[in-house]
């Protein structure tokens, strides 16, 4: 009788020690960021604005991952938030970031903001995930442009060709078009003779529509990483421009890489 009641005792020991672990982990989590633009239970709809503000260990080159996940842990859509100030301080750091995800039948899931980590270790992995609730809408059909190796043999860079994508409703059409031309042709469309100049990897930073008809789209520095020859220079502003060109609000399109314009893509 005795030992069994040493043995609830130490089983209650080890309990409460988990429970302490877990309360200071989770702590630490919690207080090492701060989400401002999404707040527990909150409807959201995509794009999602996603603001706050992070110690400087969550970054790693300035950003870290966000995901859209449903009651399941399907993801829904994926993106990053960008340092808005110097992040090499383990002081907070101001974030803002922008994510799509497809879901037109409502319900809850998650926003999911993980503390980048490049060494993969799971000991350093950390994150934090915020209840909410989608707003259901629409879908909607729209054109993306591929260079095709099938329809133009001779590959003559700066002719493109569209193929169609059923996507989810959207006010930021535009950025959701430029995702859709980011992720690359389709297996299918492969087959077709579908084929993308963009390198892989590229983040869509931004996109800006002025009152004139100008679309200036922001891409990171990895849109021209590698790049070389005039053809394909051609072939990868061809791409962007004929899928923004799509949307009658745009009459010509700026790219911009890392907020410049003049010394770009330079064949």
């Amino acid at each position: 009788m005795r030992k069994e009641i040493w043995l609830v005792i130490i089983l209650a020991i080890i309990i409460v020690i988990l429970a302490a672990v877990l309360l200071i982990f989770n702590g630490k989590s919690n207080t090492d960021i701060k989400v401002f633009s999404v707040k527990a239970g909150q409807e959201i709809t995509s794009p999602l604005l996603v603001e706050g503000e992070a110690r400087g260990t969550w970054f790693f080159e300035a950003n870290f991952p966000i995901k859209i996940t449903d009651e399941n842990g399907n993801v829904l859509g994926s993106s990053y938030v960008q340092a808005q100030s110097d992040w090499m301080t383990e002081d907070f750091v101001p974030f803002k970031g922008e994510i799509n995800f497809a879901t037109n039948t409502g319900g809850n899931g998650f926003l999911v903001l993980k503390e980048d980590n490049p060494s993969g270790l799971p000991a350093y992995d950390r994150e934090v995930k915020i209840p909410v609730t989608f707003k259901p809408t629409g879908m909607v059909n729209i054109k993306v442009y591929f260079n095709n190796s099938k329809m133009d043999p001779e590959v003559s860079c700066n002719k493109v060709f569209a193929v169609e994508r059923n996507i989810l409703k959207i006010e930021a059409i535009g950025s959701a078009a430029l995702w859709q031309l980011l992720t690359g042709p389709t297996e299918q469309e492969k087959e077709a003779g579908f084929f993308t100049s963009i390198n892989p990897g590229v983040k869509l930073q931004g996109l800006e529509i002025k009152e004139d008809g100008t679309a200036i789209a922001y891409f990171d520095e990895q849109l021209q990483a590698g790049v070389g020859g005039s053809c394909r220079v051609s072939a990868i502003r061809a791409q962007i421009s004929e899928t923004l060109k799509q949307f009658p609000t745009v009459k010509s399109v700026v790219i911009s890489i890392n907020g410049r314009t003049e010394d770009i893509l330079q064949p």
